[in-house]
């Protein structure tokens, strides 16, 4: 009785322990089970919080664009409000410059005179009937100069051909702004205008081959403008002498080219002087039809490690088209306006 009883303890111990052991598994495949249950939640909610941070992100970089906008339409405004003042100091610097001018004209012309004597040769230019009934009318006011350094200046029409080249621009600028203002004093009144740079582009594209009426205001918006302006240029006036002599020579007409430059970097001398004389022919009287000035400015001989032979080419050339077209080359000694 004592071993059956024995055998039926340690039969119920043993349901007990595999009860156990079976409760244990179960229970850590229920939490595998619902640990893989959790994850797709948890990854869920990390896409909603990444979504949402992307989500700020990009409104931070809209509104980061916003300023940006902003700020580059303040940095127009300051931009143009910096051209604007630059044009209001260029106008006053033309206007400041008018009125010394009418204050000090007569000084001013002595000096001209002073500087330009003996070097420019008087040219030969009978008046029109025009001009000497103009010139009856003017009697009663104040005399008029009628040469400038030596040039007669009672030409009906004058053509400025102006070199626009980096070393006019940067060297002789303010020098041509003052000898263009003095050749304007000169003529008190023409029938008409037109500037253009060496390489026969017009200072106003409205006036393309025409003449620019002649107007105190005109001429104050033509230096005002020459004060800034810069324009390609392969530093040869032959396009733009060229092109102003086909344009506007006329044989009843009396035109004077003012050339201002400092080099010729063309190939061949002569060829120029061919092509002008073809060009500028000779009318009845035996007279070419336009007369040609021209003044050095010698910024290639001012500047140090220079090559001079480019300003020596413009000089002999000049020298030689002035000659052959009724007109006078000057050659400056420095670059004071």
């Amino acid at each position: 009785m004592s071993r059956r009883r024995r055998n039926r303890d340690l039969d119920g111990f043993g349901l007990s322990f595999l009860d156990c052991i079976c409760c244990g598994f179960g229970a850590i495949v229920l939490l595998l089970v619902l640990t893989k249950i959790g994850e797709p939640r948890a990854l869920e909610q990390a896409r909603e919080d990444l979504d949402g941070r992307v989500a700020k992100l990009e409104q931070e970089l809209e509104e980061i664009r916003g300023e940006t906008e902003v700020l580059e339409r303040r940095l127009v405004s300051r931009r143009e409000q910096v051209s604007d003042e630059r044009d209001l100091v260029a106008r006053l610097r033309g206007d400041l410059s008018s009125l010394e001018g009418e204050f000090a004209g007569s000084r001013q012309m002595s000096q001209v005179q002073d500087t330009l004597e003996g070097r420019m040769l008087a040219a030969q230019q009978t008046l029109t009937e025009e001009m000497k009934r103009l010139k009856a009318q003017q009697r009663t006011r104040p005399p008029v100069r009628s040469t400038l350094g030596g040039i007669p200046v009672d030409s009906e029409y004058i053509i400025f051909v102006i070199d626009t080249s980096g070393s006019m621009t940067e060297y002789a600028w303010p020098a041509v702004l003052s000898k263009m203002r003095q050749v304007l004093d000169a003529y008190p009144k023409v029938k008409g205008m037109q500037v253009m740079n060496d390489m026969g582009q017009y200072m106003f594209s409205q006036y393309a081959g025409k003449w620019i009426p002649d107007t105190p205001g005109r001429r104050r918006i033509i230096l005002k403008r020459l004060a800034g302006w810069s324009v390609f240029s392969n530093s040869s006036p032959v396009e733009g002498i060229e092109r102003a002599i086909r344009t506007f020579a006329a044989d009843d007409r009396k035109i004077s080219i003012y050339v201002f430059g400092d080099e010729f970097t063309g190939d061949s001398i002569e060829g120029v002087l061919d092509t002008v004389d073809r060009l500028n022919r000779r009318g009845r009287g035996g007279q070419r039809r336009v007369r040609i000035h021209a003044i050095g400015f010698p910024t290639i001989f001012s500047a140090s490690g220079v090559s001079e032979n480019t300003g020596v080419r413009f000089a002999t050339l000049m020298r030689a088209l002035c000659e052959r077209n009724g007109g006078a080359f000057v050659g400056l000694n420095d670059l004071r306006p």
